[in-house]
């Protein structure tokens, strides 16, 4: 029997679920869907939504244009379940009853999340969803108290002594873009001069960040690649420094995979804590390219020249246990733990002597501050560089176009 669509309400609002007809069967499609819709906390306990941020979200959802696909959908369904019932409490629908089972085992897959925090996840992931439309996603995600500016692509919030700064891409696994480098550097500088204690980084979704958008590559200006390649040095310069520069402690919470530029930079935060399914990689001879944000000092200095060269000339990827063992991370909590045992560490240290903090992280780096600016001067020279080369050029379109294939 083809199964065409199913629709699911949530106090008025419908989500049309729609299941498309696999070649593989019935047992193989649920198998491989469930696992995937496995939800990875994004947002702090100690942020959750307000019901009437909540029913904005619900309003929200039916203004998109565009389907986001069964898998957000089943995961949206879950969060709204969650967020109005509890845990699942219902009994498992029998193994015929497929479009059921799929959303039950969805539900189910939140185990014993918070309402709260369902609540707040719902608005994140809307948010999200509005904010890859064009709106703003500030219009419904939870804006606490104290937040300065919105960002299309950034949830940047500040609560409890803590500004959080989210990438908010999770439908491109966070990349970055060309504008959201601009807007993350402006967003650390607005973190620096505000009264928090300590910044944190995160991802919104399952990845931390897939590092560059290498779209921004297919953007050449008419007077050519030069000039694109001297723009995007001078921009990733300036990104590096708001690292190197920044005064107050600077936390990662690696929520997901970590390709790139969102690893190398990890070097220049004070304390970085993953869960153990976060992997690290930098491919970037893969793309002909070479290191950048201080990775070329940095990582040798960390973990020895021989275990920095498997990283950054051979494209090792690590996991999270084997970046906390060079020294990369600090310490690896399980999934199930992780959202709650780090913020809930983070909040205590945020009431931590301010200045304290600041003025013992600013001697900890003074040291090495000046030679930081100097190898990231040197590195994207090299980049510029090579971003200009035939190899560089054919090894990315080599990339798009295996992509193109799968």
């Amino acid at each position: 029997m083809a199964l065409k669509s199913a629709a699911c309400f949530h106090d008025g609002s419908l989500i049309r679920l729609c299941l498309i007809i696999s070649p593989l069967p019935v047992s193989s499609l649920v198998t491989s869907t469930v696992p995937r819709l496995k939800i990875h906390t994004t947002a702090s306990p100690m942020m959750a939504a307000t019901v009437e941020q909540f029913e904005q979200a619900k309003s929200k959802l039916s203004t998109l244009k565009n389907d986001p696909g069964n898998e957000v959908k089943l995961k949206m369904y879950a969060l709204f379940k969650q967020a109005t019932q509890g845990p699942c409490n219902t009994p498992k629908p029998g193994m015929l009853d497929f479009v059921n089972k799929v959303k039950w085992d969805a539900w189910k897959s939140l185990g014993s999340m918070s309402q709260d925090e369902a609540r707040q996840q719902y608005c994140d992931l809307v948010g999200s969803l509005v904010a890859a439309e064009g709106g703003s996603s500030a219009q419904v995600a939870a804006q606490p108290a104290g937040s300065e500016a919105t960002y299309e692509t950034l949830l940047v919030t500040t609560e409890d002594n803590m500004t959080t700064i989210r990438l908010n891409r999770p439908h491109k696994k966070n990349a970055i873009t060309t504008e959201m480098y601009n807007d993350i550097v402006a967003a650390l500088e607005q973190a620096a001069k505000d009264d928090s204690v300590l910044t944190v980084f995160t991802g919104a979704g399952d990845f931390y960040c897939s590092g560059n958008d290498l779209s921004n590559f297919t953007k050449i200006p008419e007077e050519g690649v030069e000039l694109m390649a001297k723009q995007a040095g001078d921009l990733l310069r300036n990104y590096v420094n708001a690292y190197i520069d920044f005064p107050k402690p600077l936390v990662a919470v690696v929520n997901g995979p970590a390709v790139g530029i969102a690893v190398t930079t990890l070097a220049l935060f004070d304390l970085v804590y993953a869960t153990e399914k976060a992997t690290f990689h930098t491919p970037f001879s893969q793309l002909g390219q070479s290191p950048e944000a201080c990775s070329s000092y940095t990582f040798p200095k960390m973990m020895g020249v021989a275990k920095a060269s498997e990283m950054l000339l051979f494209n090792k990827k690590l996991t999270a246990t084997q970046a906390c063992e060079l020294g990369l991370v600090t310490e690896v909590f399980p999934e199930s733990s992780f959202q709650s045992e780090v913020w809930s560490r983070l909040k205590a240290y945020a009431k931590l002597p301010p200045n304290s903090l600041a003025l013992s992280k600013q001697l900890i780096r003074s040291m090495e501050k000046d030679r930081l600016h100097a190898v990231n001067d040197a590195e994207v020279e090299l980049l510029v560089e090579r971003w200009t080369s035939d190899e560089c050029v054919n090894a990315i379109m080599s990339f798009f176009q295996a992509k193109s294939k799968l």
